[in-house]
């Protein structure tokens, strides 16, 4: 089974913005502007009988959509960093729904992430890149921060477990404006695409 989990997706013109600042770090492993994205809950390896409970149980989230920003590039482990990332503005809206996301998820048998949620954007992979370094990159890109953008939905992602930084396939997607969840199959690209797609969640009238 591929690794599943939910993310946010990022408007291409934010993406675009976050691309121009690569470069200039050594040891840096720069991800693909096209895989950016705001993990919500991390599932793992589950079996498909649980997938696909999933994929309907979170068609049932029903939420406003929401606007987040980027507000500062920062770096996890700070003696030894292995991450540079776009931090977002942990907005209620978007703890809201990253909450209701694991416990549904928890309800299922997927066991809980113990790490802290922390919404960012991974930006590059590092590998023996000093402290100093990173904290002159970050100082060299003025403060970033970006726009508002809207977030009027959710996907379900996957991913090889052999590869980190994508591709990522879409395997469901949930729309937050309409107050529903919809199993969308256009532009899926996963297991779940096709004729192996579970039914598609119906909208009341």
């Amino acid at each position: 089974m591929p690794r599943l989990f939910t993310a946010l997706r990022i408007p291409d013109s934010l993406s675009l913005q976050l691309a121009l600042l690569k470069g200039g770090l050594n040891g840096a492993r720069w991800i693909d502007r096209e895989n950016y994205h705001i993990t919500l809950a991390f599932f793992g390896d589950i079996d498909r009988h649980t997938a696909n409970d999933l994929v309907v149980a979170l068609g049932g989230i029903d939420r406003h959509a929401f606007s987040l920003r980027v507000d500062r590039l920062d770096v996890f482990g700070n003696d030894k960093p292995r991450a540079l990332f776009a931090h977002v503005e942990p907005d209620p809206a978007l703890m809201d729904l990253q909450g209701e996301i694991e416990r549904i998820a928890t309800r299922h048998g997927v066991p809980r992430d113990r790490r802290k949620f922390v919404p960012h954007v991974t930006l590059a992979r590092l590998k023996g890149t000093a402290p100093h370094e990173v904290a002159r990159f970050i100082h060299s890109r003025g403060g970033y921060h970006s726009a508002e953008f809207e977030v009027e939905g959710f996907d379900l992602l996957s991913s090889k477990a052999s590869i980190g930084g994508g591709p990522y396939l879409t395997e469901a997607r949930y729309r937050l404006e309409s107050f529903e969840g919809l199993y969308d199959e256009s532009d899926l690209e996963g297991e779940w695409a096709g004729e192996a797609a579970p039914p598609r969640i119906s909208v009341p009238a």
